[in-house]
């Protein structure tokens, strides 16, 4: 695998823009080569632009004027429960879910609901990022992870978000 730093920033951005399951481990990896905050940083920003332009298209596709592309957007059902569950993408919210593991997926469709700025997001997952990428670098500087252990926790992580998918698509069927 290489050790570029601006391999680690495309693989953030397009991280960034789609599911964000691989972030951890690019991180621990990036932390072995460079220093963390360099890694936090760029990873940051990285991230940051791609979940901006992953906005802007969850805009763009909730859009009444699309009817078509429907079938690619949540349900009216995920939006409803993403509007019960988390009432306003506030500005701290954002930044608080983007310093966490947990997923910010649901604040990002109601973020696209309401309309929240773009800009804004942008920076409050920028700078909830920062800490959040400068403890997993520094992790992956100081623990030396082995690069099968990485790739296997990939692996696991996809397997997992698989069967979660099938699992609710039988769900639906049933």
């Amino acid at each position: 695998m290489t050790t570029s730093l601006w391999m680690m920033v495309l693989l953030l951005f397009a991280e960034g823009g789609t599911l964000s399951f691989l972030t951890t481990p690019t991180l621990l990896y990036y932390g072995r080569y460079h220093e963390s905050w360099v890694v936090a940083l760029a990873g940051s920003a990285a991230s940051a632009a791609g979940s901006a332009l992953q906005l802007w298209a969850l805009r763009w596709a909730l859009d009444e004027k699309h009817a078509w592309m429907h079938r690619f957007a949540p349900s009216r059902r995920k939006v409803d429960d993403a509007l019960k569950h988390y009432p306003a993408a506030t500005f701290l919210g954002l930044l608080v879910a983007r310093a966490t593991p947990l997923p910010d997926a649901p604040l990002k469709i109601v973020a696209a609901v309401v309309r929240y700025s773009i800009g804004l997001y942008t920076l409050a997952v920028l700078l909830g990022a920062l800490p959040y990428f400068y403890v997993l670098a520094l992790v992956g500087r100081e623990v030396r992870i082995p690069n099968w252990v990485l790739i296997a926790s990939i692996v696991a992580i996809a397997l997992g978000v698989g069967v979660d998918w099938l699992r609710k698509r039988r769900a639906v069927r049933a």
